[in-house]
């Protein structure tokens, strides 16, 4: 087990941001530590070392586990390739004949990865409402062994009481996992309200800068640390070491970029609302929305003010008019991904959420008029005036 305490436990969200897996080279005493390029590690006698292989564990992929670890209050992590390699060595805990409760209401890709994949080797899933505690309740089997929520949900916005599903796990000696991807640790640490696994894409709010792809699972059980990180070594499916210290060196300013990702996805969320021109804008900080009051609750900052994230979904009436309105964007460029500096658009029914079949999508609302928009930091004024200079060619 990665042994993440010490003074730095104790010091503020930001500073730890900064400090924790960031110890200055011993060597030369670089503040910044370099990048453990090797695949392998000089051995002083037989099973005598500190790190033998990189599959097996890394300095850098190291530090950069702890960081998150402390982050997220857990008491270790383990990193993976890539946010749906991290899912799947979740998902890998479990054995034949196992059942699960998923969000029915998941990135496209978590619901590909068991549909056709882990459903292969015996696992059964049901895909529920978990907004709904009495459906969590209600599908819950003698074999149920996870229930697997994201909350807010990608990319209808919808939210999961993960403190009241914590409880019914709890009873039920049933394992709790949240995708906080959206939120990040800086505006939600569900371990704290009751999880046992976190699970990021480290790709977006993390890393930040929309130059890495990588994953990471923190828990808060030792057993489950260790069996994930036999997993890791086992399966194999790690980030480089490049990746982990480019991710570790975006960790510094995550207080710095969400603050503002939250500011500017608010006003915008608001301009929106009111410009009239939408059949529907999901966005939890918005009044309007039917599960404010939760995201003011659970969605809360290290100092206890809530927050809301920097993405926002919006319908317009149809496929042709959604077209229209993206290919009117000139700042926010349509894409992929999401929770980079720069603002992304989205249409969800073509892209994320295309391998979802369209009856699925159309019951859970993914309809063919809805656009997703990960709001960045540029300056807000800039944004507002793109977003309006579109709605205008919709008149």
């Amino acid at each position: 087990m990665r042994d993440t305490s010490g003074k730095l436990e104790k010091l503020h969200f930001s500073t730890r941001a900064i400090h924790t897996g960031q110890t200055p080279d011993k060597e030369t005493g670089a503040i910044v530590p370099p990048v453990h390029q090797t695949s392998t590690f000089y051995q002083k006698n037989f099973a005598e070392y500190d790190f033998d292989y990189s599959r097996a564990d890394n300095p850098t992929r190291r530090n950069l586990e702890e960081n998150i670890a402390s982050l997220e209050e857990g008491i270790g992590a383990v990193a993976f390739g890539s946010g749906m390699a991290a899912e799947s060595a979740v998902f890998s805990l479990f054995s034949q004949g196992d059942h699960i409760i998923l969000s029915e209401n998941v990135y496209g890709g978590t619901y590909r990865v068991m549909d056709k994949i882990f459903n292969r080797f015996g696992l059964t899933a049901s895909w529920v409402d978990t907004s709904d505690i009495s459906a969590v309740k209600n599908n819950i089997q003698s074999n149920t062994k996870l229930i697997f929520i994201e909350t807010p949900t990608n990319p209808m916005m919808q939210l999961s009481d993960i403190r009241k599903i914590a409880v019914i796990a709890d009873k039920h000696k049933i394992i709790l996992a949240v995708d906080n991807t959206f939120m990040s640790p800086y505006f939600q640490r569900p371990l704290t309200l009751g999880a046992q696994i976190v699970v990021h894409s480290t790709t977006k709010y993390l890393n930040g800068h929309s130059d890495v792809v990588g994953g990471i699972v923190i828990t808060t059980e030792s057993s489950l640390l260790d069996d994930l990180q036999f997993i890791q070594m086992s399966v194999g499916g790690i980030p480089s070491p490049q990746d982990c210290w480019l991710t570790q060196r975006s960790l510094k300013t995550l207080t710095v970029r969400l603050k503002e990702h939250n500011r500017n996805a608010m006003k915008l969320a608001q301009i929106l609302e009111d410009s009239g021109a939408f059949q529907n804008v999901y966005y939890p900080g918005l009044e309007s929305h039917p599960q404010h009051e939760l995201a003011s609750s659970q969605q809360l900052d290290p100092h206890g003010n809530p927050g809301y994230g920097g993405m926002i979904s919006v319908e317009l009436v149809d496929l042709p008019t959604a077209a229209k309105f993206v290919k009117g964007l000139s700042i926010f460029t349509l894409a992929e991904s999401l929770g980079g500096v720069e603002s992304l658009v989205c249409h969800p029914a073509t892209m994320t959420h295309a391998s979802v079949p369209e009856e699925k999508r159309q019951a859970l609302g993914i309809s063919d008029g809805l656009v997703r928009l990960s709001v960045g930091i540029e300056n807000i004024e800039d944004l507002v005036n793109d977003v309006e200079s579109s709605l205008k060619s919709l008149m």
